[in-house]
C-alpha cells in the first residue's frame, strides 16, 4: 500500500558548485513514520466482500471524475526516542483534470509548497523562499505521480486516492479488513472501513450516498515503535473547480531561483 502524503522539500546549496543548488526531498527523520510500498499480491482471503465493495464504489467514483476539486487537512506524528509523540499539520488544496493536468498547494510547520503539472512538465516551488524545479515528466496524473514518488521522492497530497488504478494500489499487501460501521466527518454520514497490511493499519472514510467520496483516511504504522499515524481529512470537494490552463502550468514570480531536484540516489548524502 502506498502512503499518500506531501514529503517536504527543502532547497541546499549545492557542494563546490557556486553559486548552485539542489532540491532536496525527503523527510528525513519524519521518513521513518512512512511505510515502503508492500509487493503486491493478491486481496486477502480475511478481506470482507462488502468492505471490497464499498472501497471499489468509491475508487471508481473518484477515478471516473474528469476534474474535482478538494481540500485536506494533514497530520503526521514523530515518535521521539523517549516514546513521546510529537504531531506536525498542514493543510493543502489540490485541484485535477484528467488525463493530465494537477495542481497542489500546502501550507504546513515544514515548508509551503505549490506542485504544478500541466501535462508535460512537473514544478515544485517554495513561495517563502523563491525556490522551485522543474523537470519533464509523464504525460498522464497517474504516471507523473509514479515518477515523482520513484525518481524524485516527491508524493502529492492524496496521491494514491486520485489515480484511475486506486483501489489496487491500495489493496496491494492487504491483508484483512471489515466494515466498522456508520460514522460522520464534518457531518457528512460515511461507512467506516478498516483494514490490515504487513506493518500497518488502515481506516478509510467513504461517503454514503450517490456521491461516493473519501471523508477521511488514518494510517497506523503499527510495526514502529509507538504506531505513529498518519491522518488525513477531506473537505470542500467540488466537481466544478477552476482548470483554466494557468492553474496548471508555473510562471515564475519576480525574483525566483530556479534549482535542481537531488536524486532519489542522493538523498541519504552530505547535507
Amino acid at each position: 500500500m502506498q502512503i499518500w502524503t506531501t514529503r517536504d522539500a527543502k532547497p541546499a546549496r549545492a557542494r563546490n558548485q557556486p553559486g548552485g543548488a539542489l532540491w532536496r526531498t525527503g523527510l528525513t527523520a519524519l521518513a521513518l513514520l512512512l511505510v515502503s510500498p508492500a509487493p503486491a499480491q493478491a486481496q486477502g482471503s480475511d478481506v470482507e466482500p462488502e468492505a471490497a465493495r464499498l472501497l471499489k464504489r468509491m475508487t471508481d467514483y473518484v477515478g471516473g471524475l474528469p476534474q474535482f476539486g478538494v481540500d485536506t487537512s494533514q497530520s503526521i506524528e514523530l515518535v521521539l526516542v523517549s516514546g513521546q509523540k510529537i504531531q506536525f499539520t498542514s493543510a493543502a488544496r489540490l485541484v485535477a483534470q484528467r488525463p493530465n493536468k494537477l495542481f497542489a498547494e500546502r501550507v504546513g510547520d515544514f515548508v509551503s509548497q505549490s506542485f504544478f503539472f500541466d501535462g508535460k512538465s512537473l514544478t515544485l516551488f517554495n513561495p517563502d523562499d523563491g525556490y522551485f524545479a522543474t523537470v519533464p515528466a509523464p504525460g498522464t496524473i497517474d504516471a507523473m505521480l509514479d515518477f515523482a514518488r520513484d525518481s524524485l521522492d516527491v508524493i502529492a497530497p492524496a496521491g494514491d486516492l486520485i489515480t484511475m488504478d486506486a483501489y489496487a494500489r491500495l489493496m496491494a499487501g492487504t491483508t484483512s479488513g471489515f466494515v466498522v460501521g456508520k460514522s460522520k466527518i464534518d457531518g457528512v454520514r460515511c461507512d467506516h472501513l478498516a483494514f490490515r497490511g504487513d506493518g500497518v493499519d488502515w481506516q478509510i472514510w467513504i461517503e454514503d450516498g450517490a456521491q461516493a467520496l473519501p471523508r477521511k483516511y488514518v494510517i497506523s504504522t503499527v510495526d514502529v515503535v509507538g504506531a505513529p499515524q498518519f491522518e488525513i481529512v477531506m473537505s470542500n470537494w467540488t466537481t466544478t473547480p477552476d482548470v483554466s490552463p494557468t492553474r496548471f502550468h508555473f510562471t515564475p514570480p519576480p525574483g525566483a531561483t530556479e534549482v535542481k531536484f537531488l536524486p532519489v540516489s542522493m538523498s541519504g548524502a552530505g547535507q
